[in-house]
This record gives C-alpha cells, structure tokens and sequence, in this order.
C-alpha cells in the first residue's frame, strides 16, 4: 500500500499525452513497444499457419502416394505365437518383431525388405505393407485427424519460436534505450547538481 501511494495511480497511454514532463524518448519508447508487439504477433501467426499448412500438405501428399501392398515372410517370424503357443527366440511381452517380408509393386518387379509382424507367424504369410511410388518401404500414412493434431503442433512451436525473435530484440532495444536515457540524467545532473546544492533555500 505504502508503495502504490508513493507511485501514484496508472495512467494509461500516458507517453501519447500532452505534458510538460514528457520527453521524445517516452513517446519514441512508446511506439517502439506498440511496433514490437505488432511485429511479435505478426511473426508469431504467419509462422505457425505457414508451417502447419505445409506440414498438412506434406501429410496429405503422403496419404495419396503411399499404397497398401501384399507381402508374404520370407521365413517364420521369430517370437512366440499368440495361436499355437510355439516358443521362439521372440518377445516376452508379444509385441511385434522385424521379419523380411517380399512384395511386388504395380510394375511387376519384386522387393524385399524388414516390416514388423505378429511374433511366431509362419512363412509364407500374408502381411499388409505400405510403400511409396518407388515401391520402397514406408511407415503407415498418418491420419487427417493425426495429420491435424501434428500440423497444430509444429504450427505452434514454431509460431512460438518464431515470435520470440522480435520480442527478444525489442526488450534489447528497449534496454539500450533505457541506458542511454539514465546516461543523460546522469550528465544532467552532474551539471545541474552543484548549482541547485549552491541555492539558499
């Protein structure tokens, strides 16, 4: 209480009002801050919704290139298998282990390559692959709703990003200035400090 008395009361946008006491360098800070903010808010959106649109656009070319295949093991899946309760080399936890697996794309040529499986499954068995337009391996496509969720994400980290670099370069002009204005009181004062110790009072 004692502090907010000896402030006094807020008075805002006072660097835009007329008043004797109001130097050029109040109402240049002013507006450098309302440019700051301007820029940081700015930077910020057209960030975000640039990268979250590219990355969408990125998800969505994947979605129509990427191709469900057939592929048959090459050899029995090591593991234990959920059906027959065969022991192999696999997983305690009966997660999915690698095994080789061989395709064929729509121009006729084989492939060959590792994908996950279910642990224990026979050669020969029929597993769902994805591949590019090359024919080459790829993960599963994600979702519009996971490609969604994604482009959100890295839209935002890299708005955020985006958007600090102004910040971070407004508060270090603001310092400067701030610097340069304690600079000059301390000039004045020394000039007009031993005259004003001289008055009678």
């Amino acid at each position: 209480m004692p502090l907010k008395a000896f402030r006094g009361p807020k008075v805002w946008l006072w660097r835009w009002r007329r008043n004797p006491l109001r130097r050029r360098a109040d109402l240049l800070e002013g507006w450098v801050v309302v440019a700051v903010w301007l820029l940081t808010a700015l930077t910020g959106v057209l960030a975000g919704l640039g990268s979250a649109g590219s990355v969408e656009r990125g998800l969505a070319r994947e979605r129509a290139d990427w191709q469900p295949a057939a592929a048959q093991l090459l050899a029995r899946a090591p593991g234990r298998s959920a059906d027959t309760g065969d022991d192999g080399n696999g997983d305690a936890d009966g997660g999915r282990v690698w095994a080789r697996v061989r395709w064929t794309v729509p121009d006729g040529s084989a492939h060959t390559g590792r994908t996950r499986v279910e642990p224990g499954s026979a050669a020969g068995t029929t597993v769902t692959v994805w591949t590019d337009s090359w024919g080459h391996l790829v993960s599963r496509p994600t979702t519009p709703a996971e490609a969604t969720f994604r482009a959100t994400l890295v839209g935002g980290l890299v708005g955020l990003s985006a958007a600090a670099v102004p910040l971070v370069a407004g508060e270090v002009l603001r310092g400067r200035m701030e610097r340069r204005r304690l600079d000059r009181w301390q000039s004045e004062w020394a000039r007009l400090g031993p005259q004003w110790r001289r008055m009678p009072w």
